[in-house]
């Protein structure tokens, strides 16, 4: 079988296509024909080795994908031949509070991805994404829709009538707009063209701030809540938002810190989360379960991810070159033969 690895040293020009053998299932475990796979900015960070300079190499990168369990091993009960499945990003996370080997059990790194036509895991750390969707749609799910639903519900106990700030128009933003409408939000996006705000209105954007033409859009966004601020931010930018972000909050509020777009390191005012009893809270995509009932929102909805682009699974440089010069809106998707 065919595996796509960063070979010798970090960077898109490393990416060679391999031969692998084809490996049996254990105790446990399901061998899976690769569907499709789709990307995460992390991706690229690691495959330009930004994200762990250390990561040892080569790597099979990606953390998404769905595929079709083509062979199963003594014991599994969770997943029969046949079944769509995809994989969960931290491969030991099934519910609960995440520790040190959890969040270290993750796919793409330090763990080999899902960038190949077959992968061997446990059936454990597997779930059963929803009938409606396409392979392409499922492949999109793992990390950005997971890190959005855990963001929203589990971590932010989204209500409905609440207003939630989304930062930009990529899968976790996008996903996170969909699931925030889902529950009865209001939600305000912003982003440096107002071609995609055009397009996150058409998925159900309440409003839509540019904030290249609108430097200061934290005032605007306490404008469009009458002086209050929101109750939650999808927080993806990081150093060169989240004080923006902070200043967006209404008391109280909600600030789910995921991304790292626009830096890793940043000074704030700490008053301004003291006073505002703000809670920020770090997320790294999230557990099983959380999966699980993102699946199950998925469907009572029958929502669709956004998907930008697809690429065959050959050209995953292409698809990685489209990422870092920011040019889709959603998801972009591998499709394997």
């Amino acid at each position: 079988m065919k595996a796509i690895i960063i070979d010798g040293s970090f960077g898109i020009d490393s990416l060679r296509i391999v031969n692998q053998d084809s490996a049996a299932p254990g105790p446990g475990q399901v061998r899976l024909r690769m569907k499709a796979q789709s990307l995460n900015y992390r991706d690229l960070l690691t495959v330009q080795g930004a994200y762990n300079p250390k990561q040892p190499l080569p790597l099979v990168p990606l953390s998404d994908g769905v595929g079709v369990v083509e062979a199963v091993g003594e014991g599994v009960t969770r997943a029969k031949v046949g079944d769509r499945v995809c994989p969960i990003f931290c491969q030991a996370w099934l519910d609960g509070p995440p520790d040190r080997d959890r969040l270290r059990s993750t796919l793409g790194g330090p763990l080999h991805g899902t960038l190949r036509e077959e992968m061997v895991i446990s059936e454990q750390a597997l779930v059963h994404p929803p009938a409606h969707l396409s392979d392409a749609e499922c492949a999109a799910l793992p990390c950005a829709a997971v890190t959005a639903y855990t963001a929203l519900f589990t971590e932010g106990d989204l209500q409905p009538g609440q207003t939630v700030l989304v930062l930009g128009t990529g899968g976790v933003s996008l996903f996170a707009l969909l699931l925030a409408k889902a529950r009865g939000a209001r939600v305000i996006v912003t982003s440096s063209s107002d071609e995609k705000l055009s397009r996150a209105r058409e998925l159900g954007a309440d409003e839509g701030i540019n904030y290249r033409s609108d430097e200061t859009w934290w005032n605007t966004v306490r404008k469009l809540t009458d002086g209050r601020g929101v109750d939650h931010v999808v927080e993806v930018g990081g150093a060169g938002t989240l004080e923006g972000s902070i200043r967006s909050t209404a008391i109280g509020g909600h600030i789910a810190v995921i991304g790292v777009l626009s830096g890793v390191k940043t000074s704030l005012a700490v008053t301004r989360i003291l006073m505002g009893y703000l809670r920020l809270q770090g997320i790294l995509v999230g557990h099983r379960a959380s999966f699980e009932a993102l699946c199950e929102l998925l469907a009572a909805h029958e929502l669709h991810p956004v998907i930008s682009d697809t690429f065959p699974f050959t050209e995953a440089r292409a698809a990685l070159e489209l990422m870092a010069r920011g040019g889709h809106f959603g998801k972009i998707v591998l499709e394997v033969p």
